[in-house]
């Protein structure tokens, strides 16, 4: 049973959360602010964090970033007020996996909650082939770790920062969509936000780019989306 980690401090939330998981078959827990998030998050071993951006004690933004600053690849969802656009935009950058504004859909939450613990039960139940290199870039990556080694140094990514890098990589020179990649790297159809891809990239960017201003591996094609070169 997959477990899903709540951290929202309106219980009446929390509780419409709980009752919609279990009858979805997920197990869940419970955390009402962020200092008692984090330490879950940290020994609880959950397969999906639900986050909420305003918090007691600790707010999400911090919890999101001290957890991918430990090395935690736990998928996270934030969960953000809708007037609060750039709440989402911080999120992504603090290393979330994606985030569902409040009011939102459940049939909406429920299916990236499922799409996300798919892609990290696969993840796990795989058995990878080995890490290649890509020669001009001096990419090797590590599919148990969710990272990768630049010429030998450790890049820290997150699951999707790792899913992102790995599927445009496996098909250099080939561009794809904004949506194709939300649907083959999120598994999401309709749901979801194109910005989420491109602050995707842009971290990808920032890490394994020399000059994330003028990368040369992870390129835009005006128009069409994104695609990797050698």
């Amino acid at each position: 049973m997959s477990k899903v980690l709540i951290v929202e401090d309106e219980r009446a939330i929390v509780e419409i959360l709980k009752f919609n998981l279990s009858r979805e078959g997920y197990e869940t827990l419970e955390a009402l602010d962020g200092e008692a998030g984090l330490q879950l998050a940290r020994t609880a071993d959950p397969d999906l964090i639900l986050l909420d951006v305003m918090l007691p004690k600790l707010d999400g933004f911090s919890i999101c970033r001290q957890l991918r600053e430990g090395g935690v690849s736990t998928p996270i969802i934030m969960l953000t007020a809708r007037e609060e656009e750039n709440d989402k935009v911080f999120g992504l950058e603090a290393g979330a996996d994606d985030y569902i504004t409040k009011p939102f859909s459940m049939r909406e939450l429920m299916a990236r909650v499922k799409a996300n613990i798919r892609r990290r039960t696969l993840d796990s139940a795989e058995n990878p082939a080995p890490s290649q290199e890509t020669p001009s870039a001096g990419l090797v990556l590590d599919p148990d770790g969710f990272s990768a080694r630049k010429n030998g140094v450790l890049v820290e990514l997150t699951q999707k920062e790792f899913d992102l890098l790995s599927f445009l990589m496996a098909a250099p020179d080939k561009v794809f969509t904004r949506e194709e990649l939300l649907e083959k790297v999120w598994n999401y159809d309709y749901y979801g936000d194109m910005r989420t891809v491109d602050v995707t990239v842009r971290r990808l960017r920032e890490k394994i780019e020399d000059d994330p201003g003028k990368p040369v591996h992870i390129l835009t094609k005006r128009g069409a989306g994104y695609y990797f070169v050698l």
